[in-house]
């Protein structure tokens, strides 16, 4: 039976942040098909700080303990600083995990991250209605995304595949990074954010 230090037992028996929120902005689901354990955490953000996070966790008391760290860990902090915490500062913030538990803080940081990459498609997606889109110029070469080279099927400001923002050439009709100053494909400069 593996030895939980006192953080760990403290935050299995007294979970902080357990439950749902109504209407979140991102919610993150992560499971292990192995073991059994499941969480869903929820977020709230208010001008890009987690205001509110909550979670749902089904599983042992390292998944529970882990959850709890990573809510109260993530809580307040900007978008930017929450996407940092890694399963590595969640196990030393809880004194450690065995080596047979530490499955369950890949588990909680993955959940956070996916909650937060959902708010962040949400937000795009609503910058998509609200944001007309430079008119882009036919060409019979396929689109791919210059992150993971997935086809881009349809013009917005992001990858679906992967979530990296992106902006189209107003010349040629290439995808670009976000932060690139000029078109590789032509040579034409685009315009910042």
């Amino acid at each position: 039976m593996p030895v939980y230090s006192d953080k760990v037992m403290e935050h299995f028996t007294n979970p902080r942040n357990v439950g749902t929120i109504e209407n979140p902005d991102g919610v993150g689901e992560v499971g292990n098909p192995v073991c059994g354990d499941m969480m869903t955490f929820y977020i709230k953000v208010k001008e890009d700080i987690l205001e509110d996070i909550k979670y749902q966790t089904f599983g042992c008391g390292a998944a529970i303990a882990v959850s709890s760290m990573v809510s109260e860990m993530a809580k307040g902090k900007t978008i930017d600083e929450a996407l940092k915490i890694t399963n590595k500062i969640v196990a030393d913030a809880l004194g450690g995990l065995p080596a047979n538990k530490m499955h369950c803080s890949n588990l909680g940081a993955e959940a956070l991250r996916k909650a937060i990459e959902n708010y962040q498609q949400k937000k795009m997606a609503k910058e998509v209605k609200t944001k007309k889109i430079p008119e882009i110029k036919e060409h019979s070469e396929k689109c791919l995304c210059p992150y993971c080279d997935s086809s881009l099927t349809e013009i917005l400001p992001y990858c679906k595949t992967c979530g990296h923002q992106l902006k189209a050439c107003p010349d040629c009709g290439s995808f670009q990074p976000q932060e690139a100053n000029f078109c590789p494909q032509c040579g034409q400069k685009l315009k910042e954010k």
